[in-house]
């Protein structure tokens, strides 16, 4: 058979040629600022390729974002990954030593910074002499700049610096993005993700018991960018052509029951307070969604009240879920056509992910339902050490410990 090396650009490739009119629209404040065919979008994150290299970054490098859910976000992930960089999204909501300390330990020298968050460079700069250059995805670019700090706006960079670039023709394990767990249980660790680790992980979130998302459906990713690769959103929307729906920074809400009802939203997923938000505001105006059809939720555990209240006041399908950045992160998920009635896990977890549970020796419980244990997980997309760590994270078989007490029914 054919070598065909599972790299990540090739899902925009696919989307570019199969669905190259299917548009990726950019929303803020709830209304659509900026549409593109994923045709053009391939066109111009090719040659942010080529204008990251004239900015010096070479194979393997990092390029640190600090953005929102937009499209020159998402051109700068398939930049980076297409020609065999790593794109490293860091969380704006993290303390500045935090993200410091992610940005040095990255070996950062670009930022691909949202305009609005210029303001946390002045925190940033001191602690981070090893950044050379910061892209502004959108709005004006400071006048003045940090000596050894060059500022670049997106689109000037693009026109001025931009130029073909060949993706993939690199190994499936090249390294592809990097994102930090968030410390709230100790210092951040960063997690690498492979081109491969991702392909697989977006095949396994497609399958019709999973996300099992269509070329037909419209798209919100209410879920940040930032934070484990979008739940993979930024791949699985493209790899089958589906419109995808960028809310911004979302902005409560009435933005975003704005947003899904002016765009036709038939798929959404976000974590349960961005969904109470929405609820709520439609609870107050009467609004109605009449295209949408289902809700992915995860992040935090789902209350069973406001899980019901959305499914009778939307009419819609919930689908809980549970991952970790870790596992890339789908961990488990309810099938689409799950029983409202009775529910009490977050899923099962879709193929190419095995879990087992352990007792606190980490040996192997020999009754795995109806039981507790501690929880551990093996899998293509499944961490196997932290970054910049010698040590694997692994026990004897291979399996990953997730750190949670779980029962399996």
């Amino acid at each position: 058979m054919q070598s065909y090396p599972l790299t990540l650009d090739k899902f925009l490739d696919h989307a570019a040629k199969w669905s190259g009119a299917q548009q990726v629209v950019t929303a803020e404040a709830g209304r659509a600022v900026a549409r593109i065919g994923y045709a053009e979008l391939r066109v111009r994150a090719n040659l942010m390729s080529g204008a990251l290299g004239a900015l010096g970054l070479g194979f393997g490098e990092r390029i640190g974002t600090l953005a929102w859910n937009t499209q020159r976000h998402l051109e700068t992930y398939y930049a980076a990954m297409g020609a065999g960089l790593v794109c490293h999204t860091l969380n704006p909501r993290l303390t500045a030593a935090h993200l410091a300390a992610m940005i040095n330990e990255a070996e950062d020298r670009v930022l691909a910074v949202a305009a609005n968050l210029i303001p946390l460079l002045a925190e940033l700069r001191p602690l981070c002499p090893g950044v050379e250059h910061v892209i502004v995805l959108d709005g004006a670019v400071p006048t003045e700049a940090p000596e050894g700090l060059r500022f670049w706006d997106y689109e000037s960079l693009l026109l001025t610096r931009g130029s073909a670039c060949e993706w993939g023709r690199f190994d499936e394990e090249t390294p592809a993005a990097l994102c930090y767990t968030s410390g709230t249980t100790g210092r951040p660790k960063g997690v690498l993700y492979t081109h491969r680790s991702n392909y697989l992980h977006t095949l396994r979130a497609l399958q019709a018991d999973a996300m099992g998302l269509a070329g037909r459906d419209v798209m919100l990713a209410a879920v940040p960018m930032f934070h484990a690769n979008g739940w993979g959103l930024p791949f699985t929307a493209p790899a089958v052509g589906a419109k995808l729906v960028l809310p911004g920074r979302q902005g409560g809400g009435a933005n975003l029951a704005r947003l899904m009802k002016d765009e036709g939203v038939t798929v959404a997923a976000g974590v349960p307070t961005v969904w109470l938000g929405v609820l709520d505001h439609l609870d107050k105006t009467g609004g109605e969604l009449p295209e949408l059809q289902r809700v992915i939720i995860g992040g935090s555990n789902c209350p069973d009240a406001l899980l019901r209240r959305m499914e009778q006041r939307l009419g819609v399908r919930v689908q809980n879920s549970w991952g970790m950045t870790e596992l890339s992160p789908l961990g488990v998920i309810e099938a689409p056509d799950t029983p409202a009635e009775g529910r009490r896990s977050s899923g099962r977890p879709p193929m190419g992910l095995d879990l087992k549970l352990t007792d606190a020796d980490g040996v192997t419980l020999p009754r795995q339902r109806g039981t507790i244990g501690h929880l551990k997980a093996k899998g293509a997309s499944v961490v196997d050490r932290y970054f910049k760590t010698e040590t694997k994270a692994l026990d004897e078989e291979g399996y990953f410990d997730t750190g949670d007490l779980a029962s399996l029914d």
